[in-house]
């Protein structure tokens, strides 16, 4: 049987940053060290587990997951302020938001760095004169 280990990181962060968001007011101390957990599978993620031609696409949807939730988490509370029956349904909803963030945002950083390298490497310089 052939582990895929990106593979399995994604998934197993996926459901981390789910079981953190579902329990983050449970887990107390083990919160820093779960999302120490997630921080690595991303950086596993975005080493092993997307190639050359995937790069820019993974940086475009990362932007776009991780860009709107910044936003999604004000409106978050404002639904709490509005409706005091959401709390505890936004709450959750910004916990699983704030972990998915620690999750895509290493592998998101390592790959940008990459194809700034790619970039870079690939440049043939400009003739002087």
């Amino acid at each position: 049987m052939h582990i895929r280990i990106g593979e399995t990181a994604f998934l197993l962060g996926m459901f981390i940053a789910l079981i953190v968001g579902i329990f983050s007011s449970y887990l107390g101390e083990m919160q820093p060290t779960a999302l120490g957990v997630l921080a690595l599978l991303g950086l596993i993620v975005g080493l092993m587990n997307i190639r050359e031609k995937e790069i820019n696409s993974f940086l475009i949807a990362s932007l776009a997951l991780l860009l709107p939730t910044a936003a999604l988490s004000g409106v978050t509370t404002n639904i709490e302020t509005l409706i005091p029956a959401a709390t505890l349904v936004m709450t959750l909803a910004r916990s699983f938001l704030n972990a998915l963030t620690v999750f895509v945002a290493p592998a998101a950083f390592v790959l940008a760095v990459k194809a700034i390298y790619n970039l870079a490497k690939k440049r043939k310089p400009y003739p002087l004169g």
